[in-house]
């Protein structure tokens, strides 16, 4: 059966927000700041534990998070050695016959800054988002949604990299990745522009955007 990669980033060093809502999520060993991380997706889902065993059982890399859906199946692997998960990457390529290249682009399918969020609307995003932040009334919140969905976590973390803001709420699973960020309104701009030229960046060396083959 063919496996498609949706998916596949590597994260030289995880942020510290990043990391530590990961772990609020992680079914296996939890990632801490500064461990180098990759991220896959694939399709059909249930071709993620084969991806997952060779490189538990061929490196040391521990193991995150493993979602496996119908359609889509993902996982988190990291190290604090980035040697050692970028071969992980390089068997789990390997066993796929694909390259780096061979990945899915990135549709950025919405970003947006929201400027001065009103208390109602903070108050019913922090009844839905448990895991990060509070989105505070009078900040301003950055979104984005892409699609394949495991690309938001690179987003993520470029943007934490390059701006002063909170990250209120990740989801990098299922159809599409969203991604909820707070800070001030220059804060929250920055972080969007980071994040975008992030997934342009990734996308110069990615199969184009809604290639089947």
């Amino acid at each position: 059966m063919t496996i498609s990669l949706r998916t596949f980033i590597l994260i030289d060093s995880l942020q510290p927000q990043l990391a530590s809502y990961l772990g609020t999520s992680s079914q296996g060993f939890l990632p801490v700041p500064g461990d180098a991380c990759l991220w896959i997706e694939v399709a059909p889902g249930m071709a993620v534990h084969r991806l997952s065993d060779i490189a538990l059982k061929r490196t040391n890399v521990h193991m995150g998070e493993q979602v496996v859906e119908r359609s889509f199946g993902s996982m988190e692997i990291h190290y604090r050695n980035q040697s050692e998960v970028q071969e992980a990457g390089r068997v789990i390529l390997e066993q796929l016959a694909s390259s780096p290249e061979d990945r899915m682009g990135c549709s950025i399918e919405w970003a947006e800054v929201i400027c001065a969020v009103t208390p109602d609307h903070a108050t019913l995003i922090n009844r839905q988002m448990r895991r990060g932040s509070m989105l505070l009334p009078g900040k301003s919140m950055f979104i984005m949604e892409t699609e394949p969905a495991g690309y938001i976590v690179y987003a993520a973390n470029e943007a934490e990299k390059a701006a002063n803001v909170s990250l209120v709420d990740l989801k990098p699973f299922g159809s599409f990745g969203r991604l909820t960020m707070m800070g001030t309104e220059a804060e929250a701009a920055a972080a969007a522009a980071a994040a975008q030229a992030a997934i342009e960046a990734l996308n110069r060396h990615a199969r184009p955007i809604g290639y089947k083959g």
